[in-house]
């Protein structure tokens, strides 16, 4: 689990601490690479709600389920949207960027 000692964190941080991502103790949604199935966007949001990555699984399967797909749409956004552990910008963002520069 994140937060624990030999994980990339001190090992003062416990609790509560251990979920948050930001120097300053704001929580920040990313896309992790621990717990990551595909593209770590459940267990990103399962993080930052402090909720099993599986309970977030099952909400996104429910809904591609009685919606005819829509909650594939969804984790496709979530993907481009939502940055990856480790990195400063999303998909999306360095695209934009890429674009106002080129």
């Amino acid at each position: 689990m994140r937060g624990e000692p030999g994980h990339g964190s001190p090992a003062w941080r416990s609790g509560m601490m251990a979920y948050m991502n930001d120097v300053n103790g704001a929580k920040k949604l990313i896309r992790t690479r621990d717990g990551r199935m595909v593209a770590g966007v459940c267990s990103g949001i399962g993080e930052y709600l402090g909720v099993d990555a599986n309970v977030i699984r099952l909400v996104f399967a429910l809904i591609t389920v009685f919606t005819a797909g829509f909650g594939v749409l969804l984790y496709l956004a979530a993907w481009v949207v939502v940055p990856e552990e480790g990195e400063p910008a999303s998909i999306a963002e360095r695209m934009i960027k890429k674009n106002q520069n080129g």
